[in-house]
């Protein structure tokens, strides 16, 4: 039987599209394996939105590349958005490579991999929107959560921003099918889903001329199974009153919004080229606590975008202390060639982007502590992740994280619970980020 090995890098949406190859080989029988060691051939499904994940793809290129000189595996395809930018420099530069793939032929991935290990060396980019939104997938998350791509590409265009160019305009799902596969997803136990796109908010706008997710949230909402309903990627200047009414009135939908700002100064905002200043960004938060006042809000923040200075820095510093977010990641800016902002005059020099980056952070940490003991004694529901046997205590979520982004609470209880169940939990500590509490439903408590 031919095993096949497959490393994914980068953003949830990225995962999704190595869930549905993973899909693919399945139904073609093929091995997917568990460890490199013996596999025919290893898929890199790539990320190359910055430096930092292009150099992550890169190492792992490497890696695999030395674990075929050894022996352990014979083939290196390689896929994903770093294969959309540098399909020249990965062939004529990684002669280790076997194929270089576009993200528009991950639907045939099986007939790639027959050509490879006939000892072909394969290029194949076809259209970027050629992407398969559709079809079967072979979770790579817990069986009780699962992401739901309801859109590819974007058509925003900001001005430091790659997507654009690597996996072209926004596209939706179809209204129907997106339904379907949740459907899909609900009957094989997925309780928690999480909606994403490159702008989950502006779904339905390119495919119907209007915004349907507050229609689609509602229709989800009905699925049987389905218990939680989170989205990620929400932009601000789509976050309408219709669909604030959906998630206030609508106890599935999650009092969750992820909601990448970026910056804060208006200037910065406008060499951005984002939709908004910062007097309707603070509308917008104003607007979402006013509907839901147990809202949790996360954003990311990028410091060193050029022509930030230190007086645009400190508009950013102020408005991230006064807003008093849920949720904060902070990044540097990084320049993207093809991209407005890649030579755009003042640059920012990279030690003082990282001492901006560690100056939010650490404002950041003093909000959530503050935030988290203020959670002392309130009870939560919490979906189930883990248990440790050393601490014999258990980890979970509440409704304020999305896993491998946020944090947990971890918990005791003499109670036995299997990933998925949900419990009640009391917090009566915070380590951090993390938070820490006991099960009420327990006979000690």
């Amino acid at each position: 039987m031919t095993k096949i090995g497959m490393i994914s890098l980068g953003c949830p949406k990225n995962q999704v599209d190595a869930e549905r190859m993973l899909a693919v080989l399945d139904e073609k029988k093929y091995v997917i394996a568990d460890c490199y060691d013996g596999a025919d051939a290893v898929i890199i499904n790539t990320c190359g939105f910055i430096d930092e994940a292009k150099q992550e793809a890169i190492d792992n290129i490497l890696e695999m590349a030395q674990l075929k000189e050894d022996g352990v595996i014979k083939k290196i395809i390689v896929t994903g958005c770093l294969s959309e930018v540098y399909k020249e420099e990965i062939f004529s530069e990684m002669p280790e490579v076997d194929a270089v793939v576009g993200i528009g032929a991950i639907g045939h991935i099986d007939s790639i991999i027959e050509r490879v290990l006939a000892g072909e060396r394969v290029t194949d980019l076809p259209s970027k929107y050629d992407l398969p939104l559709v079809g079967g997938r072979l979770l790579t998350t817990p069986e009780y959560w699962a992401y739901l791509k309801i859109a590819d590409g974007c058509s925003n265009r900001c001005a430091y921003c790659s997507i654009p160019y690597i996996r072209g305009d926004y596209r939706s799902v179809d209204f129907e099918t997106v339904i379907e596969e949740a459907k899909q997803l609900a009957a094989s136990g997925v309780k928690e889903i999480i909606l994403i796109a490159q702008d989950t908010t502006a779904y339905g706008l390119d495919k119907y001329g209007r915004l349907r997710l507050p229609e689609l949230l509602s229709e989800l909402s009905g699925i049987d199974g389905i218990e939680w309903i989170r989205m990620l990627y929400c932009y601000p200047d789509k976050i309408t009153d219709e669909l604030l009414d959906v998630m206030k009135s609508n106890p599935k939908i999650l009092h969750y919004i992820d909601l990448p700002l970026q910056h804060a100064d208006d200037g910065i905002l406008r060499r951005m080229n984002r939709h908004g200043d910062s007097a309707f960004l603070r509308d917008v938060i104003r607007r979402i606590r006013e509907a839901m006042p147990d809202a949790v809000i996360r954003t990311t923040m990028m410091v060193g975008f050029p022509g930030e200075g230190e007086e645009e820095f400190e508009n950013l510093a102020d408005f991230v202390n006064e807003m008093e977010f849920d949720r904060l990641g902070c990044f540097s800016f990084s320049p993207q060639e093809g991209t407005p902002a890649f030579d755009m005059e003042d640059q920012v020099e990279e030690s003082v982007k990282v001492r901006r980056g560690e100056i939010i952070m650490q404002d950041q940490l003093e909000i959530v502590t503050l935030k988290n003991e203020g959670k002392v004694g309130k009870t939560y529901r919490v979906l189930v992740d883990d248990y440790d046997s050393y601490t014999d205590s258990y980890s979970g979520r509440t409704y304020m994280d999305a896993p491998e982004i946020d944090g947990i609470i971890r918990f005791t209880t003499d109670k036995n619970y299997e990933p998925g169940d949900f419990a009640d939990v009391i917090v009566i500590g915070v380590n951090e980020y993390d938070l820490i509490g006991r099960d009420i439903a327990a006979k000690n408590h």
